[in-house]
């Protein structure tokens, strides 16, 4: 990577926001391809993922977090952590507000935590343009801009793209000068286990009740080739749910349930990974594990 032009940049851009603002569908729509599961289920997202795009000049490191909120469980208080901690990390924060929703209390709550973090330069992205008239749009950027002083306001669309490489410039434009972070071909830094895992739960809050996303964790336990073939990969997973009524609605009647999220994950994984896949799925019981930090430690969440 010596050979360089002494003018590029590369630094990270945090992406932040109320849950389900459509920060991960941002961030998959920049980076080229999938790197973040999305749901229309709030906070799907519980990691800060990072997604490179690549320049000629420049690369950018978007990292996801998870959207902010007043937290009532421990797993709450940890995400909101996490978000935070990297907020005081990143070169420049992109902070998604929806065209479709008026900006709220949320919204303002966010942008108080924004202002806190002195000398990080702070563009508002409105998102999710495709599902708004243009009057709503005129109404949304007069609103985002009476709650701040940003560097920046861009309406945006993840799903028709449009204005995403109008935002990448702006973004590439706030960063340092310096040699690239990573190889050439990468666009995430995820593990593929934890990428995995991710897909699982993506398959599994499709069509699930309401009060069952925030109760479902995925760890995979092992990934290993299948011995004697080389055309197939065993991945051995745990799906993990809080009460033996929410085993049932992920079961579903006579597991046909269970059988569908199996068969869409392994669709994603096979595509993630590029082989064919036998997916072995297990669903375990973890009581209250939300708010339990000695089983949030073994799920993955850490202090």
């Amino acid at each position: 990577m010596s050979g360089a032009e002494p003018d590029f940049r590369s630094g990270f851009a945090c992406f932040a926001g109320r849950p389900n603002v459509g920060k991960s569908t941002l961030m998959n729509a920049l980076v080229g391809t999938k790197v973040a599961i999305t749901s229309a289920k709030p906070q799907t997202t519980r990691r800060a993922i990072r997604g490179i795009v690549h320049r000629p000049a420049a690369q950018l490191v978007i990292v996801d977090t998870p959207g902010l909120h007043r937290p009532r469980t421990l797993l709450g208080e940890r995400l909101d952590s996490l978000v935070l901690s990297t907020l005081t990390e990143v070169d420049m924060i992109g902070f998604c507000i929806p065209a479709t929703d008026p900006v709220g209390k949320g919204d303002r709550f966010i942008a108080e935590k924004l202002a806190a973090v002195k000398k990080t330069p702070v563009v508002a992205v409105i998102t999710k343009c495709d599902l708004a008239s243009r009057e709503q749009i005129a109404k949304q950027l007069l609103a985002v801009s009476e709650l701040a002083d940003f560097a920046e306001i861009v309406p945006v669309s993840a799903v028709s793209g449009e204005q995403l490489d109008t935002l990448t410039d702006i973004l590439v434009g706030h960063l340092p000068e310096g040699p690239p972070l990573y190889a050439g071909g990468e666009l995430t830094d995820e593990p593929e286990q934890i990428l995995v895992a991710e897909l699982i739960r993506e398959a599994a809050l499709e069509g699930v009740r309401d009060e069952l996303p925030h109760s479902i964790a995925v760890v995979v336990e092992e990934m290993r080739p299948r011995e004697g073939r080389d055309d197939l990969l065993d991945v051995f997973a745990e799906m993990y749910v809080e009460r033996p009524s929410q085993k049932a609605i992920v079961i579903g009647h006579r597991g046909e349930r269970l059988k569908d999220v199996g068969t869409r994950a392994r669709k994603q994984i096979e595509a993630l990974l590029g082989t064919r896949v036998y997916l072995d799925l297990h669903i375990k019981i973890a009581k209250d594990w939300q708010r339990d930090p000695k089983q949030l430690r073994r799920l993955g969440f850490y202090d």
